[in-house]
């Protein structure tokens, strides 16, 4: 019995030992965590460590800050899940994640004079949140378009822009410039000086609007700097249009006539007496588009710098330069219509025909002026003279690498 006694100690002994050095190993690991090497056994049970709160920074802070640039929120530790950044109105800016999650970037810049908010969230469920505000620019830049919110205009009609100030960055500029349609019409921008002597871009198709293009333009410009001189855009711009039939003008210089086209067929043809061959007061030829129907308007040659030649009140009148070339009604040169061209650059036709005619036509509609006796093309920035060049070399005056802008499916 004895004996058994003695070989029974040494087993409790090692079961002891055994458990000892479990509990070591669990002390050992918990300093490894971080805690004191001191700590008794007993205290490898403590709870964790509590997270710290989620602290986020912005590339943007204050109340008078510089607009013009994109938004960037970093997080200090761990990843962003969500951000959200968006002004007094609601209106938000669209942003993007990086693939790391440390940081979010706007896709568009910060508007001047805009209160912003910034809130975001990690992915263990933290939020933080920040706000910035926007000082006024110091030089605003503005956009004219010429085609009104739901206008239906002719084949020929190009979207226009023109800008208050002068855009030394259009490439940015361009990005921003959105043509909508809906069969996916080809067509791109193009840059050059309006008459007026501004900046200018314009975006025509490749070839003639098929009838019944729905078309939508959108100008996201709000907070793009336009470069040195011209100041931030303060807003966005948007317009949708119409494009309606298929009607061509062609003025024959030679034949002393017009003749209208719909939809490729010749549906009438008027006698015209169009400008005096050989010196200022000839006619403008190539390309042309309707630019507008003005009525009864006041010509005074002297606007135009042609002297006292005329200074009368004209009925149909309708524009196709900025410089003051247009079809009307030409009563007082009635002798000369399909006979004589002798004019001091307009065409002219009887009352009857204009006022037939003038009912007929659309703002947009094409008119091509052939044959001898003109003083050539107009420059492209008197009207809209983007027809008379090619596609290619259309294209060439993008600011985007001189490649063309395909509409989008709308």
């Amino acid at each position: 019995m004895s004996r058994t006694r003695r070989t029974a100690l040494p087993r409790r002994r090692s079961r002891h030992v055994l458990v000892a050095g479990t509990a070591l190993l669990a002390a050992a690991l918990t300093a490894c965590g971080g805690g004191d090497s001191g700590t008794a056994a007993g205290d490898a049970k403590s709870e964790p460590k509590k997270k710290s709160d989620m602290a986020i920074s912005v590339n943007l802070t204050g109340d008078q800050v510089k607009a013009g640039e994109p938004v960037k929120v970093s997080i200090a530790d761990g990843k962003l899940a969500l951000v959200k950044v968006t002004d007094a109105k609601g209106g938000e800016l669209a942003g993007q994640i990086s693939p790391d999650g440390k940081t979010w970037t706007s896709q568009r810049n910060a508007s001047p004079g805009t209160d912003y908010k910034v809130e975001a969230q990690n992915t263990d469920s933290q939020s933080a949140a920040a706000q910035f505000k926007t000082g006024a620019a110091d030089k605003v830049n503005k956009v004219s378009i010429n085609l009104p919110k739901g206008s239906t205009v002719g084949v020929g009609m190009p979207v226009s822009l023109v800008f208050d100030n002068p855009v030394k960055n259009k490439a940015e500029v361009e990005k921003q410039l959105k043509v909508t349609t809906s069969n996916n019409t080809e067509g791109s921008w193009g840059w050059f000086k309006d008459y007026s002597g501004k900046d200018r871009v314009d975006w025509r198709p490749k070839e003639y609007w098929k009838s019944g293009t729905d078309v939508k333009v959108d100008m996201n410009l709000n907070g793009v700097d336009s470069g040195q001189g011209g100041g931030l855009f303060a807003r966005d711009y948007s317009t949708e249009f119409k494009i309606g039939k298929d009607r061509r003008m062609e003025v024959s210089l030679d034949a002393k006539k017009l003749s209208v086209s719909e939809d490729g067929q010749v549906v009438k043809t008027i006698p015209i007496s169009a400008g005096t061959p050989g010196g200022q007061k000839a006619s403008w030829s190539g390309k042309m588009v309707l630019m507008s129907k003005e009525g009864t308007i006041r010509m005074d040659s002297q606007t135009v710098g042609l002297g006292d030649s005329y200074d009368k009140m004209v009925d149909y009148s309708m524009r196709l330069t900025w410089s003051g070339m247009y079809v009307h009604a030409a009563p007082w040169n009635a002798g000369n219509f399909g006979r004589a061209n002798s004019s001091s650059g307009c065409v002219g036709m009887s009352d009857a025909n204009a006022a037939d005619f003038y009912a007929q036509v659309q703002v947009g509609d094409p008119f091509e002026v052939v044959g001898g006796g003109s003083k050539g093309n107009a420059p492209i920035g008197n009207g809209y003279g983007e027809w008379n060049k090619s596609w290619d070399e259309w294209k060439q005056l993008s600011a985007l690498a001189g490649g063309g802008s395909g509409a989008q499916n709308g």
